[in-house]
Formats: C-alpha cells, sequence, structure tokens
C-alpha cells in the first residue's frame, strides 16, 4: 500500500511557475512508476507525465512538454512536477499516481491522491 498528498498548488498568472510535491509513505515508493494527471470541471482526467523508478526516463503529454518537468526524490519519497510557462488550460486539480507497470493510462496506476488545485488566471 502507498498514500500519497499532494501539495503546492494555488492561483498564479499565465506565464507564471508552480512546484507541485507528491509526498509518499511506505518504503516501497522506489518500486512505483509516478505520474500526474489533471481533471478540468466537466472533462475526464487526463495524463500529464510519468517516470520511471530510478528517475531515468520521464515521458510527457504534447500539451506540456517542454513547459512541465517531472523528477522524483526516492530518499525523500517525493514526486515533482515543475510547472513553468502556465496557461489558463493548465487550470485543473492534478493528481499524482503510483504504478507498478507505468504508461499513460490511468487504468495503469493503482495508488492515488487527493488532489491539488492549480487556477491560472489569464
Amino acid at each position: 500500500q502507498v498514500q500519497l498528498v499532494e501539495s503546492g498548488g494555488g492561483l498564479v498568472q499565465a506565464g507564471g511557475s508552480l512546484r507541485l510535491s507528491c509526498a509518499a509513505s511506505g518504503r516501497t515508493f522506489g518500486t512505483y512508476d509516478m505520474a500526474w494527471f489533471r481533471q478540468a470541471p466537466g472533462k475526464e482526467r487526463e495524463f500529464v507525465a510519468t517516470i520511471s523508478l530510478s528517475g531515468a526516463l520521464t515521458y510527457y503529454a504534447d500539451s506540456v512538454k517542454g513547459r512541465f518537468t517531472i523528477s522524483r526524490d526516492n530518499a525523500k519519497n517525493t514526486v515533482y512536477l515543475q510547472m513553468n510557462s502556465l496557461k489558463p488550460e493548465d487550470t485543473a486539480n492534478y493528481y499524482c499516481a503510483a504504478g507498478i507497470s507505468g504508461g499513460t493510462s490511468r487504468h495503469a496506476y493503482n495508488f492515488w491522491g487527493q488532489g491539488t488545485q492549480v487556477t491560472v488566471s489569464s
């Protein structure tokens, strides 16, 4: 079992930056691929970024590529999402997820946090 707690969301102007954190409980953090998803009101939850067990491999949705960076610190059981050049369309509730197989499908992830709200004003 892994428990995930996100933090770092908030209100920011377009063009600004935020860094989200996701703290995981348990000693098995390093055995999971980690990912960030987001969900805007009235829309389905969508993939944002994923990172492999060691942190060596990352993959991004086209909509955030070049603006967002996912990273992890296995010693601190934490995964991060650095978001730069934010746009109003990035407004959503952002969720951290942990899974054995990883990938871009939300169905591949077994454990989820409660989410943190990011609002980007124009």
